[in-house]
């Protein structure tokens, strides 16, 4: 160092001597053509890669081999943060000197050059991208991918939906490039893809190591009305509401809450629909199992009534032990009536047991076996000839159904409703729900059937008839029905009698009508079949026939006798014979 420092330099070398010489210049011809050389020759408007030498907030140095360095916005690379000294990038020449001199570059005109290529590449082949989230737009965001400016809707964001867009700007994320309009030049990318995606991989490795039976642990994700969801660790299993307990269960918030960690047991999955079936109550023993073992037929129980249907009510007996009471079990009357009748959800009732299969783990109960069969004792509580009141329960056309007490009911014939009045149909002497007096007719102990009777609670009004409406006697009636074969009339006292068509031809020998009052003769009574007939033509045909015979030859009074004795000692049934035969006598007399 201090022998360069003692060298001076020739005060009288001639410079231009040496610049003009032919060496100097050979020599510096070779040393400027060999400098051009090491530089890479570019062209305006092309492609092509350099690297980074140097990165400061507005600006990335860029080498691309030329003889000076490339400037770029450091905005150009805002969809790569993690851009570093010495990455290769490719860029745009827009011009190889500016005024100052400086070499023009653009990363993003590169990118957009290609872009399209690598896009339809990416979609093609379905890889993941890297992007840069520019703005919000409506329905979703706009993101930077390969420079191409591609939408992402809202909802493709993440698979939980979102709400505020503006915490994604500015940041670089991957995604899945899912529809691309060439004629447009329009590019939708999905985020939420790489996520389901990410998902279904997990699921897939998941459900490859899964074993019915296998217990889990997890956490209630979600609770529906008719199941609970469980997060197993990036599968979600179902337990159906029937799976949460042994017991019944009406809302599976009174088992279980949102968050709460809990054990669970694998009953089925499907491996192509991803569904994983799981079970809380099969953790425990079923309630059948630990039911009392000296429980039989015809023990009295006690439970609660859970569920309420039409045709009987189900009894928990124990947690997760129920019975059946059918409608037909729980009164000892036959009447069609609805379970809601006698119980509803929530009452506490004692039941006897009437079967019991351990092994279908199935029970049947009654509840009327709590009380007396009032069927066992009929001829006690109810024997013939007794009077009762009962409850009209139904009409027919040939009676009434009538109930004494729940579980006894009797029939009331139409014919035994009234001793005197002709009944067409029931609803003449009673309705539905009244009350009515009876008298018990018949006991069929063994079909549970009661004949009973009503005209019977009174005294039979024919007997006093049989003294008032002799055979002969004549009394007032009015016509009140027309029929082809004779006519009904109405006699006093309410009872009926009937006239054939000739015994209703008046003295003018025109026929009665209905609601004429006229007198009538009684040519027959019978008590037994309550039966009464009538003539109102004898009334005045026995007089005329007084008449003759008082006026008749000595001769002809003789036969007359003989002709009424042979008459009297007819039976009624031969009336009309005799009627002929006077018809007879009076031409003749003529």
């Amino acid at each position: 160092m201090n022998d360069l420092k003692n060298i001076t330099p020739q005060e009288d070398f001639d410079w231009e001597a040496y610049e003009g010489s032919s060496l100097a210049s050979e020599e510096q011809k070779k040393i400027e053509e060999a400098y051009g050389e090491s530089f890479k020759q570019v062209a305006e408007h092309e492609v092509v890669k350099g690297t980074v030498i140097a990165i400061n907030k507005r600006e990335v140095l860029v080498d691309i081999g030329y003889k000076s360095d490339g400037v770029i916005n450091a905005n150009e690379f805002r969809y790569n943060p993690d851009l570093k000294i010495g990455d290769e990038v490719e860029v745009y020449i827009e011009k190889e000197e500016d005024k100052k001199g400086q070499l023009l570059l653009s990363h993003k005109k590169a990118r957009a050059k290609e872009g399209w290529d690598k896009v339809n590449k990416a979609l093609e082949d379905k890889e993941t991208v890297k992007g840069f989230v520019k703005a919000r737009t409506k329905g979703g965001m706009i993101v930077d991918v390969f420079g191409i400016e591609a939408f992402l809707p809202g909802s493709q964001i993440d698979v939980k939906p979102i709400r505020d867009y503006d915490i994604f700007v500015g940041k670089t994320m991957e995604f899945q490039v899912v529809k691309i309009n060439q004629e447009y030049k329009n590019v939708v990318v999905s985020h939420k893809a790489l996520i389901e995606a990410e998902i279904e991989a997990q699921k897939k490795e998941i459900i490859s190591k899964l074993q019915k039976g296998q217990i889990l642990e997890g956490e209630i994700k979600n609770i529906t009305s008719y199941g609970v969801f469980i997060d197993l660790g990036g599968v979600d299993g179902l337990i159906h509401i029937t799976d949460l307990s042994w017991g019944r269960v009406n809302d599976p918030h009174e088992i279980v809450e949102i968050g709460q960690q809990i054990k669970v047991v694998i009953i089925d999955f499907d491996d192509e629909k991803k569904r994983i079936q799981l079970g809380l109550k099969q953790l425990t023993p079923h309630p059948w199992d630990a039911l009392d073992p000296d429980l039989k037929v015809g023990d009295k129980i006690h439970g609660k009534v859970v569920v309420m249907t039409d045709y009987g009510a189900f009894i928990e007996v124990a947690p997760g032990v129920e019975g059946l009471i059918h409608v037909s079990e729980m009164s000892w009357s036959s009447h069609l009536r609805s379970a809601q009748d006698f119980m509803k959800v929530g009452d506490e009732v004692d039941a006897v047991i009437l079967t019991l299969d351990r092994e279908q783990r199935k029970m049947s109960l009654g509840i009327k076996q709590l009380t007396e069969d009032p069927w066992q004792n009929i001829d006690e509580s109810y024997p013939v000839g007794s009077k009762h009141t009962a409850k009209v329960r139904n009409f027919t056309n040939f009676g009434v159904f009538v109930e004494l007490k729940e579980g006894v009911d009797g029939l009331i014939h139409i014919s035994d409703l009234s001793w005197t009045k002709k009944i067409k149909h029931p609803s003449e002497v009673t309705q539905i729900g009244a009350e009515i007096d009876v008298v018990v007719l018949e006991i069929d102990k063994e079909n549970r059937r009661l004949s009973l009777g009503h005209k019977q609670t009174e005294e039979n009004p024919w007997d006093v008839f049989e003294t008032i409406f002799t055979v002969g006697s004549i009394h007032e009636g009015t016509i009140v029905e027309e029929h082809e074969n004779g006519d009904v009339i109405q006699l006093e006292y309410g009872i009926d009698g009937f006239a054939t068509p000739k015994h209703l031809i008046k003295k003018d020998k025109t026929k009665a009508q209905v609601n004429e009052k006229l007198p009538f003769k009684v040519l027959e009574f019978n008590k037994v079949t309550r039966r009464i007939i009538l003539s109102h033509s004898r009334t005045f045909e026995d007089e005329e026939r007084a008449e003759r015979k008082a006026q008749a030859p000595k001769k002809q009074q003789n036969e007359i006798p003989e002709i009424q004795n042979q008459a009297a000692s007819t039976t009624l049934g031969d009336l009309d014979a005799l009627a002929a035969l006077k018809e007879k006598m009076e031409n003749e007399k003529d």
